[in-house]
This record gives C-alpha cells, sequence and structure tokens, in this order.
C-alpha cells in the first residue's frame, strides 16, 4: 500500500463520550491509524516513534497534576527553552548534560530540568517531543527531582487552531480525519488536559521562568503567580475572541500584540532587554525592581526571544536562554543555563559550562 504521510505522527489519545479510547497517529510507514479500545489494556503504554523513524520510545500513561508554583532550588538545575519540535537537538541537550539516556529515562535525581516554553510548532516531532517530556516529568517526581515546563506562545497558538507555525504534515493529518488539528488537543485528549496542566510561571529557588517576560502592564496589574497560571490554562481551549470575553484579565494576559501600550501578555512580551528597539514596549529598570522585588527572585529567565547565544542583560536580572537549537548544537555554541550552588553556567550540547 502506498504511503500516504512522509514519516511517522503521534499518538494522539482521545477520550469518547461513551467512554472508548481513540489511538489516532500516522505508523513509520506513512499509514494514518485510528485505534479504538472500549477499556485501554492493562499497563497500557503508547509507543513514540520520530518523523524519519530514528527514536523510539514507549510511554505509560499515569495521572498528573498542576506543578506547584514555587519551589526550593535543587542542587542542579538545567534551563533550557523554544524545543519546537526538533527532537534531535532536544535529546542531545539532555543526554550530553545528563539528564536522561540514551533509553530516554530520566537519570538526574534529584535535581531540576526547565522548559522555557514552545514545545510545539516549526518541527516535525513536536510529539515525539511532548511524549519524552510527559514522561520525564512523571519519571522526575519519582526520583525526587522536577520537570518544570511552561507555556509558551506556540502551545496557545496551536490549542487554538492557528497553524501558520506548524509543519504542513499537522494540517494533512487533521484534513485527512476530516477535523480541526487542534481537537487532537482537546479537554477530551490525553496530551490537551496534560498542557492544560502546566503553568505559565513558575519560580524556583532565587529564579522567574516566564516565556515572553513581564511587562509594565502585568506589573501594574499586581498579578498572582497562582491565579495568572490558572487563567491561562482554563481558556487554553477557547478560541481567541472566546479568550478575550472569558474573564476581566484574559485579554490582556493573552495578549500578543506588539502596540499594546505597556507590554503584552507573559508569553509573548518582549521588552525585558532593556534598549529601545525592541518591537515591545520596553521595560524600565525600575519596573524591573519591582517586579523582582514582588516575586522576591534575584532574576527572570525568558525563551521567545532568540538570540545567537544565551544572553544576560541588566547586570543578569535578565536571562534570556532561547537559541536556534540545531545551528547551535551544530557548531557547539551555548544551547542553556545550569544553576549549581547558586553559580550560573552557560552550557552546550556535551555538558560544557563556561
Amino acid at each position: 500500500m502506498k504511503p500516504i504521510f512522509d514519516g511517522a505522527d503521534g499518538p494522539y489519545v482521545l477520550y469518547e463520550e461513551n467512554g472508548a479510547v481513540s489511538i489516532v497517529g500516522v505508523d513509520e510507514q506513512g499509514h494514518p491509524y485510528n485505534t479504538t479500545y472500549d477499556v485501554l489494556p492493562k499497563d497500557y503504554s503508547v509507543k513514540v516513534v520520530s518523523h524519519d523513524g530514528t527514536h523510539r520510545f514507549n510511554v505509560k500513561m499515569k495521572p498528573f497534576e498542576r506543578n506547584y508554583w514555587k519551589y526550593e532550588s535543587p542542587e542542579k538545575l538545567l534551563v533550557i527553552s523554544d524545543p519546537h519540535g526538533d527532537i534531535g537537538s532536544f535529546l542531545s541537550v539532555l543526554i550530553g548534560n545528563g539528564v536522561m539516556n540514551e533509553n530516554y529515562e530520566w537519570i538526574y535525581g534529584k535535581n531540576g530540568l526547565v522548559i522555557v516554553g514552545d514545545i510545539f510548532d516549526r518541527g516535525v516531532d513536536v510529539l515525539p517531543v511532548l511524549w519524552l517530556t510527559y514522561k520525564l516529568k512523571h519519571e522526575a517526581r519519582e526520583a525526587g527531582g522536577a520537570l518544570h515546563f511552561v507555556l509558551g506562545n506556540h502551545e496557545s497558538r496551536v490549542l487554538c487552531n492557528d497553524l501558520d507555525f506548524a509543519a504542513a504534515k499537522y494540517e494533512e493529518l487533521a484534513s485527512y480525519f476530516g477535523i480541526e488539528y487542534a481537537s487532537l488537543f482537546g479537554s477530551n485528549t490525553e496530551l490537551g488536559q496534560w498542557v492544560a496542566s502546566i503553568n505559565t510561571i513558575e519560580i524556583v529557588g532565587d529564579n522567574l521562568f516566564v516565556h515572553g517576560g513581564l511587562s509594565e502592564n502585568f506589573y501594574n496589574g499586581n498579578y498572582d503567580i497562582p491565579y495568572v497560571n490558572e487563567q491561562i490554562s482554563s481558556a487554553l481551549f477557547l478560541n481567541y475572541a472566546e479568550r478575550d470575553k472569558y474573564s476581566d484579565d484574559s485579554e490582556f494576559l493573552f495578549s500578543s500584540s506588539r502596540s499594546y501600550k505597556g507590554g503584552s501578555g507573559p508569553i509573548w512580551y518582549r521588552g525585558m532587554f532593556g534598549y529601545t528597539d525592541v518591537v515591545d514596549h520596553y521595560l524600565t529598570e525600575e519596573v524591573l525592581d519591582g517586579l523582582l522585588k514582588r516575586y522576591d527572585v534575584k532574576r527572570i529567565v525568558v525563551g521567545h526571544t532568540e538570540f545567537s547565544e544565551v544572553s544576560f542583560f541588566r547586570n543578569g536580572k535578565v536571562i534570556g536562554v532561547n537559541v536556534h537549537s540545531q545551528k547551535n548544537r551544530e557548531r557547539q555554541a551555548s544551547r542553556g543555563i545550569l544553576i549549581e550552588d547558586g553559580d550560573i553556567f552557560v552550557i552546550d550540547d556535551k555538558g560544557g559550562r563556561y
């Protein structure tokens, strides 16, 4: 049988109204499948294969709950951002820095990993990166460590069926099944429910993690972090217009407009870096210091805005960790940071630090 697709995708797990469970995806030969179980077999694992068949692992679905929003700092905390469906670069930095082994298992013990948003879009292996993050998050907790993944603007976009930055394969799969792609991450799906349990802002030790940044409008709103996390998660399954009307604060919290006076919401804002030629309202030193004091942290670590290297701003009070994963992996340049015993190191794919 001639393949319909040029690589693997999925699996997507959907819970039907009658209690049945559907497993949807594309196998390694490019053939779509939709397998329905009245009841999932005991100890059922989803079988995950990368687009080109190079990587494969199984994931047991387990109960999950929202992370707490504030944690003590572990001995080691590795921080990366914006994987964007690039499974090769994702594996490289995690294996090279001792977070996981080549069997896709957490080996970082009681230490921590932070992913500062944007697993979705651009690459062809969004599902393997999502499932691996899901898997490692469970394993980290069982080992006494923690995996912290905060939502980015591309999680928000895809769950709203905005596929402008998604690889063509995802819209093609949805078209084949005659559905909207976002429905594969709906409130009746395993990964949709899991993504909706993810926080937008977390604090670990002296470090606040948020994908875009915190604007002057955010400061003036005097927002409580658990409230922000709940508001964004609760509205994820709504379309753009519905999100704007969801609550008094939801329009701002999801706002992406660069003309939004005082800066946009936390998953989109780009103005934390302290210079005036950015495409968003830049944050003054006074407001930045006010944010650090309010949330009792020394620094804010962001993804979203891409730099050629991991970059430190404003005497280290703002750190931008989003780099081009593939380019920096290939040239052995910076990929993230390691916070160890209060010291901050820039790291590469081989475990090098400087």
